[in-house]
């Protein structure tokens, strides 16, 4: 058997891409095939439900890069909670291209992308607030304070990359990632 010429890790990549930049909604077939470099049916028979196929697939690759590339890092315990919580927002940054990039739950979660996607969406956003939250007690925040600050987290970052996007400007990404640290590492100033 003769080994596929395009490699399944930079389809995903370019898949990732276009449902970036175009939504689930705005991705046609077209623009996914013209990104992968494959032929419509070649993208069939890797997807053989298409476009869900597709965006599942991605969904799963996002996921599975945030859990080795982040999440894992928050949980090693062979660093101090600060630098884990620094290692893992310098992670954050490399996933987004220092702001330049839409987040995936983002550009999934539009209409028909949500009623699709709604249960992966929703499972990746609670797992960055668990691992958020550990962190924050593992600095020493009482457990509701600590959730409170997982959660908005979570809301500062997805907010930061829209803005960040709309205005053209990464320094809106990597402050909001400053204020994040500092939150975290220097509650009291």
């Amino acid at each position: 058997m003769r080994p596929p010429k395009v490699l399944e890790e930079d389809v995903l990549e370019s898949l990732t891409k276009v449902f970036r930049e175009k939504g689930y909604e705005g991705a046609s077939l077209s623009d996914l095939a013209e990104a992968t470099n494959l032929k419509k049916a070649s993208l069939y028979h890797r997807f053989p439900k298409g476009k869900q196929a597709m965006a599942e697939a991605v969904l799963q690759n996002v996921n599975k890069w945030v859990q080795e590339n982040i999440f894992s890092v928050l949980q090693n315990e062979i660093l101090t909670p600060e630098e884990r919580l620094k290692n893992a927002l310098s992670q954050i940054s490399v996933l987004y291209s220092a702001g330049e990039e839409t987040c995936i739950f983002r550009a999934l979660s539009m209409r028909v992308g949500l009623e699709l996607f709604e249960e992966q969406i929703n499972s990746g956003m609670q797992l960055w607030i668990i691992n958020f939250k550990e962190i924050g007690i593992e600095l020493n925040f009482e457990e509701d304070e600590a959730l409170d600050l997982a959660l908005q987290t979570l809301i500062e970052i997805q907010g930061a990359l829209v803005v960040s996007r709309t205005m053209r400007d990464k320094n809106i990404f990597s402050q909001t990632l400053q204020k994040i640290e500092t939150r975290y590492l220097h509650r009291f100033l």
